[in-house]
């Protein structure tokens, strides 16, 4: 958030919590959400990456499963919760990062 922001605040006599407030906390997350979004979403695919790692989950049982029975459906399955589970939180981050677009191309419109 630029400092000419809170200095403007400042100077229509909001108190330097009214600012973070109303100012500046909302300006921020504006430009922070759909980086964090990503990360988000990154993360969360990245779980099948490292399954071999860690605790027992969707891809790792898919590989315990494979392993005995040589049947390679399991992958398939566990690759149709992690999109399922992935695509809502893919779409919002699209329709959130589209809005902001929006709203920062329109701003200078009266």
């Amino acid at each position: 958030v630029h400092p000419s922001q809170r200095a403007s605040a400042r100077a229509l006599g909001l108190t330097s919590a009214q600012t973070m407030r109303l100012v500046v906390i909302p300006h921020a997350l504006r430009k922070v959400a759909p980086a964090l979004m990503n990360d988000f979403i990154g993360m969360q695919k990245d779980v099948g990456l490292i399954s071999v790692l860690g605790a027992v989950d969707a891809v790792r049982a898919a590989q315990i499963e494979v392993a005995a029975s040589y049947n390679f459906t399991p992958y398939i399955v566990a690759s149709v919760l992690f999109i399922c589970a992935s695509l809502p939180f893919i779409l919002w981050n699209d329709w959130y990062t589209a809005k902001l677009r929006k709203r920062e191309l329109s701003a200078g419109t009266v």
